[in-house]
């Protein structure tokens, strides 16, 4: 090594070291940083549940496009699945942020959602945009309820998170031109949103009831049974504006 004390220099070997730095006790860092602060296990559990219901509902909508009885309609619902990946990005992003692996908060949601999606695969195209407008919609509806419950940097990512662009104009015209070929598609069709509802209700309660951190935020937020159910009452009237647009009996 050159320099003051390089291998020309006289009385030092050139396998030892220019300077040997001062101990350091073991138990002393140097210069580490300070522990950042634990996350919000209640904002890692809504921010963990909504990651992995946008995951999932890519996986849907971009297999579900394939039903599509025309290349436009397919194009749509693929570009939907675009959307939802990019706001699975927004939101894994921020749980990295906050120091949470995506994937561990993401992991307690897996059976509730999977178990919705097995119950409730459309099998028709039409059934596919419903599930899409009406289903989904439902859902976002109750994140949209909780994100008032916690701070605002948090509730702007979920509102981002939630937007669905053009995806109510495409199911009323996709549900509104089938109707208009078949009326009788109509009574099918409000049944089948019954029974999408029924189980997003039901997997919601199984969430809910094995998550404490997700129910105290919901209790303390709505503040009592009175608080709750006026929110069931604003989630259920925006679901009947959904069927009312779709011009599906509910």
């Amino acid at each position: 090594m050159c320099g003051p004390h390089g291998t020309g220099s006289p009385g030092y070997s050139a396998d030892v070291p220019d300077a040997v730095p001062p101990s350091v006790p073991s138990d002393v860092p140097a210069t580490a940083p300070p522990d950042r602060p634990a996350a919000d296990p209640a904002i890692v559990d809504l921010l963990g549940a909504l990651a992995y219901g946008e995951l999932s509902a890519f996986d849907r909508l971009a297999e579900d496009a394939r039903m599509a009885p025309t290349l436009s309609g397919r194009a749509e619902m693929s570009m939907m699945a675009a959307v939802e990946m990019g706001h699975y990005a927004l939101l894994a992003e921020r749980l990295r942020d906050i120091g949470t692996d995506p994937a561990v908060a993401m992991e307690p949601f897996v059976a509730a959602l999977e178990t919705y999606h097995s119950l409730t695969e459309p099998s028709t195209w039409l059934e596919s945009v419903v599930k899409a407008y009406v289903g989904d919609g439902m859902a976002a509806d109750f994140y949209r309820e909780v994100a008032e419950f916690v701070d605002e940097s948090t509730r702007a990512l979920i509102h981002e998170a939630l937007a669905d662009g053009t995806r109510a104009a495409f199911a009323v015209r996709e549900v509104h031109a089938a109707v208009a070929e078949s009326p009788a598609v109509a009574g099918r069709l409000a049944l089948w949103a019954r029974r999408l509802v029924g189980e997003a209700i039901s997997q919601t309660q199984h969430v809910l009831a094995d998550r404490d951190a997700l129910m105290m935020l919901l209790m303390g937020g709505t503040g009592d049974l009175t608080g709750i159910a006026g929110l069931i009452s604003r989630i259920t009237q925006r679901h009947d504006e959904r069927m009312t647009a779709l011009g599906l009996s509910n």
